[in-house]
């Protein structure tokens, strides 16, 4: 594994793992959890693994137990999501694409001992763009415990995320994201990735906890999964995160106000109509994509 594309949490820059993920597609970055966090998430974990069913495709996994809304069902996960390293990459890869981004997944992939390898694939298949383009998502795989080869170790395709939609990766293009327990995987949704085999006799835990942009809709429905009686038991920051704010200038409103207006209190006066900071970053947006788009070719004129 390339060493620019493996780093730890308590000494670098978020924008050196953003840079890593331009390059490469996904970093490692180890010590994203403290021991602290590690054993209160996995104490959160363990009662739901019981009670859920196996995956019911092939590519779900017959021998995985997935679940999601996990803001509610393992607070831990409330500290993970505004991690300064996961919000640092965030802000490297989506901010040229959005003004603002939002939680877009939240959940859990539990391989049981069995399981097969899943079909390699990107994120963000439902939205129809081709590769090579923008990035649409960063994912991001929280190892609950250690990733090895033989337990299920997500594979990923260095480099992949800047390939033609058709090119199939090599079997020697594939490597094993290995990393200890409380490390995570961060990615861009175009990278090509999977869940490995585990042929070992004891699971292999990851929390997913992924980003889209602030203009795309999030494939677990935060307003459902989250309304507002729920939502205001979560930090401000993360309350804004999976989307009671603006996503980008008036979209989002609730009777024209930010839908963070649903969360405070009644007795409160409405907040303004817009987000000056947020008209601010779509401006900039704006005029950094007029700055390098490519000109027409000769002789035809652009429309307005």
């Amino acid at each position: 594994m390339p060493q620019t594309a493996r780093f730890d949490a308590r000494n670098t820059d978020p924008e050196e793992v953003g840079r890593a993920i331009d390059v490469h597609g996904y970093a490692i970055v180890e010590n994203m959890m403290t021991s602290d966090q590690l054993v209160s998430l996995s104490a959160e974990l363990e009662p739901h693994f019981a009670t859920q069913k196996t995956g019911e495709t092939a590519f779900l996994g017959a021998k995985t137990k997935r679940f999601n809304n996990l803001f509610m069902r393992a607070p831990t996960t409330r500290q993970m999501v505004l991690h300064p390293v996961l919000l640092g990459a965030a802000d490297h890869i989506l901010l040229p694409h959005c003004a603002r981004y939002q939680v877009t997944y939240t959940g859990v992939m539990h391989l049981m001992p069995g399981e097969k390898a899943q079909a390699l694939h990107r994120d963000g298949f439902f939205y129809p763009f081709r590769n090579p383009g923008p990035v649409l998502q960063q994912g991001s795989l929280w190892a609950v415990t250690e990733f090895t080869a033989d337990n299920g170790a997500t594979r990923v395709v260095p480099g992949s995320h800047l390939w033609e939609e058709e090119r199939a990766p090599k079997a020697d293009e594939i490597i094993a994201a290995e990393m200890p327990a409380g490390s995570a995987i961060i990615y861009a949704h175009n990278v090509v990735h999977g869940g490995g085999a585990n042929i070992t006799d004891k699971p292999r835990t990851a929390v997913a906890l992924n980003f889209t942009l602030g203009w795309l809709r999030q494939q677990e429905n935060q307003f459902l999964t989250l309304p507002p009686e729920k939502a205001r038991e979560l930090p401000d920051a993360l309350q804004r995160l999976i989307g009671y704010d603006f996503g980008a200038p008036f979209m989002g409103a609730v009777n024209g106000q930010s839908p963070h207006v649903l969360l405070e209190d009644p007795s409160d006066e409405p907040g303004p109509r817009n987000d000056p900071s947020l008209d601010k970053a779509y401006r900039e947006r704006v005029q950094w994509l007029q700055a390098t788009a490519v000109p027409p070719p000769p002789g035809v004129v652009p429309t307005e």
